[in-house]
């Protein structure tokens, strides 16, 4: 039987900046607008949380039933290792799924009800990932997917929910941290690169190969700089707090630039999930200072 300490391992808690960041940018375009309502921020960061660990206890049964996860570098996978059941997995993926859609259906109940497709749409994009026949994650569509709900919808729909407007503000953020979201699924599955090709997973590292892989991870550094001087043009430039995201993204730039492979670029996922929490929170702090 797996221990309290396998589940937790199990939900990847090292990817959990990805879902708190996004709310994070969001709130912080609604506090600049002067419209945050804290207990829908809230709400919003269960949905990101909950949708978070589904995917990726989603990711584990459906990878290990399909043997992808027999020889794993990263971080220990559930079904993969034997610990746990495939079932059993799959259960937990649907328990947080349905933890996400409660607490959706709280905000499309006060907020408008057409979000509850925007939710369902979500919780596909979850499971499909690669679930199904035909998981779109082997087909190399994994960072548009990311970009489009970890980046747009998270943040751009945590600042409608709490002013019901639409801010350039939130796009602009939203872009910034959809681009360093899929950075760390760029710098996975730059990882993963032979074993993924290996059992037929052809991701976009895959196909991009891996020196274009390492470059498409600094230019996606890059395009968060450039949404983020976007997010101070169009409301202060206390955004720019949010600069200090570049001290962890340098370093792992350097660390993806030279070269590094297999186990030497697990340090990338974790610097590259603390570059998108400091992303947020300096979008957060420095906004709410500006007001």
């Amino acid at each position: 039987m797996p221990s309290t300490s396998d589940w937790v391992a199990g939900a990847r808690p090292r990817t959990l900046p990805a879902a708190i960041s996004p709310v994070m940018a969001g709130t912080a375009v609604a506090v600049y607008d002067d419209g945050a309502v804290w207990w829908k921020a809230l709400l919003a960061l269960v949905v990101a949380l909950a949708l978070q660990v589904g995917v990726n206890y989603a990711n584990d049964y459906s990878d290990g039933i399909r043997g992808t996860d027999a020889d794993r570098v990263g971080p220990m996978r559930l079904v993969g290792s034997g610990t746990a059941s495939p079932g059993a997995v799959k259960r937990a993926a649907f328990l947080a799924f349905g933890v996400a859609a409660v607490a959706g259906l709280v905000l499309a109940a006060t907020t408008a009800w057409w979000l509850v497709v925007v939710g369902a749409l979500c919780v596909l994009a979850a499971w499909f990932y690669t679930g199904g026949s035909k998981p779109y994650g082997y087909l190399g569509l994994g960072e548009v997917m990311v970009f489009v709900f970890f980046g747009l919808v998270a943040v751009v729909g945590t600042t409608y929910v709490q002013t019901q407007e639409w801010q350039a503000a939130a796009w602009y953020a939203a872009v910034g941290i959809g681009a360093i979201a899929c950075a760390i699924l760029v710098a996975n599955n730059l990882r993963d690169i032979p074993t993924d090709r290996g059992a037929g997973k052809i991701t976009l590292a895959v196909r991009l190969g891996d020196g274009r892989t390492r470059l498409f991870y600094v230019l996606l550094m890059l395009l968060a700089l450039v949404a983020l001087i976007g997010v101070a043009l169009t409301t202060s430039w206390w955004a720019l707090l949010a600069l200090v995201y570049a001290v962890p993204s340098l370093k792992a730039s350097r660390v993806v630039r030279s070269g590094a492979g297999g186990p030497g670029l697990i340090p990338v996922l974790q610097l590259t999930g603390v570059a998108e929490l400091l992303y947020g929170l300096g979008l957060l702090v420095g906004l709410a200072v500006a007001t």
